[in-house]
C-alpha cells in the first residue's frame, strides 16, 4: 500500500492515439499490398527486413505506455514504421521513373 508522500500516478495522455492512427491508416493499407505484391513474386527478398521492421514499428507505436513521457518515442516509432511501409513503393515508383527517362 502506497503512503502519502508516494508520486501520483501518471495520468493517460488524451491524444496519445492520434499518431499512431493516422501512420497505421496510411501505412497498413500500402503494408498489406506489399506482402501480397512480394507473395505473387515468390516473397520479398531484399525488402523483407523493411516490411517486418513497418509493422514492428507501428505496432510499437500502439503499445507504448498511453502517458505524455513517451510521446516523443511515440511519434519517432510511428512515422520510422511509416516511412519503411512507402520504402518499397518509392523505390518502385523512382525505379520506373529512372528507366522511363532512359528510354
Amino acid at each position: 500500500m502506497p503512503g502519502h508522500d508516494a508520486p501520483p500516478f501518471p495520468a493517460a495522455h488524451r491524444t496519445w492515439w492520434r499518431v499512431p492512427l493516422v501512420a497505421t491508416l496510411l501505412g497498413l493499407p500500402l503494408l498489406a499490398l506489399e506482402y501480397r505484391w512480394f507473395a505473387a513474386q515468390d516473397g520479398p527478398g531484399a525488402f523483407s527486413g523493411v516490411l517486418f521492421w513497418a509493422t514492428g514499428l507501428l505496432v510499437l507505436a500502439w503499445v507504448l505506455p498511453h502517458r505524455r513521457s513517451p510521446r516523443g518515442l511515440r511519434i519517432v516509432a510511428a512515422g520510422t514504421g511509416l516511412g519503411c511501409a512507402l520504402l518499397p513503393v518509392m523505390f518502385a515508383v523512382l525505379l520506373g521513373l529512372a528507366v522511363a527517362s532512359s528510354s
